[in-house]
């Protein structure tokens, strides 16, 4: 989305509404002819700032995306509900078939006090994370690992399958009280959850059924998963397969969990 960065949107075409919350009535009149600045991302919120400080603040929900149209936009489609067209004729455009996605507006001096950001837990991938801050946030908590990895409150941006590889790499169990993490598993599970994250990042994130990037490729880390969809399976270098029936698949919390009971205590 750096193809943003730094020009001018002529103006934003807004063709329905009412996503997963309504957009702003006057969301095209603060935006029409603003340069962006600044393209951010605070968790799984893309943050969008203008030079007069407006921020959108837009989410994909579970299979929108935002394509780039360097050329002449295809005519759009029932799903396509809002075209960003900016001076240079380049078309951001954001689809949503599920409309679970949404498109807000902010301003750069109240954007952490807002209602979807000012609970959410530190970034991953920040220079302030460690396994220290790590176990700060998990201290106390009751709960599985693995559920308190997925509370954004805990953690910023963490999603189902890199908990389960971060998990994996770390050795330790979904099922493991989170207080018991802290020192040097702590540690380890902080340094897994960056490593997960910067390769899935570099591969382009994760295509199982609706991902594309801005420019339409596919991601590709799924290839690269040790135990997630692998139930039944052996992990890599483990004999898990004739130890414990290989990779196991339980539910928590409504998701699915995938994790080798040999390797991950």
């Amino acid at each position: 989305m750096t193809v943003l960065e730094g020009v001018r949107l002529a103006h934003v075409r807004l063709r329905r509404r009412m996503l997963r919350v309504p957009v702003p009535d006057d969301f095209e009149a603060r935006l029409d002819g603003k340069r962006i600045v600044r393209i951010g991302r605070r968790a799984k919120y893309l943050l969008i700032e203008m030079e007069d400080g407006t921020v959108v603040i837009a989410h994909l929900g579970m299979s929108g995306r935002m394509k780039i149209h360097r050329e002449a936009a295809p005519p759009p489609g029932p799903h396509d509900h809002a075209d960003f067209v900016t001076d240079t004729g380049i078309v951001v455009r954001f689809t949503d078939p599920r409309r679970f996605g949404l498109l807000l507006l902010d301003h750069v001096d109240t954007i952490e006090a807002h209602p979807l950001m000012r609970h959410l837990g530190p970034d991953p991938l920040s220079n302030a994370f460690n396994g220290a801050a790590l176990a700060e946030r998990l201290a106390g908590r009751a709960s599985p690992l693995k559920a308190a990895l997925l509370d954004q409150r805990t953690l910023a941006g963490l999603g189902n399958i890199y908990v389960c590889e971060s998990l994996f790499r770390a050795g330790l169990s979904p099922r493991r009280l989170a207080r018991t993490v802290k020192n040097e598993r702590a540690e380890r599970l902080a340094a897994s959850i960056r490593d997960v994250l910067s390769e899935a990042i570099a591969a382009g994130g994760t295509t199982l059924r609706d991902h594309i990037s801005p420019d339409g490729e596919l991601g590709y880390f799924q290839h690269h998963f040790a135990v997630y969809s692998k139930e039944g399976e052996a992990c890599p270098g483990c004999i898990c397969d004739r130890a414990a029936g290989g990779i196991r698949r339980i539910v928590q919390g409504g998701r699915s969990t995938f994790y080798c009971p040999t390797r991950q205590r």
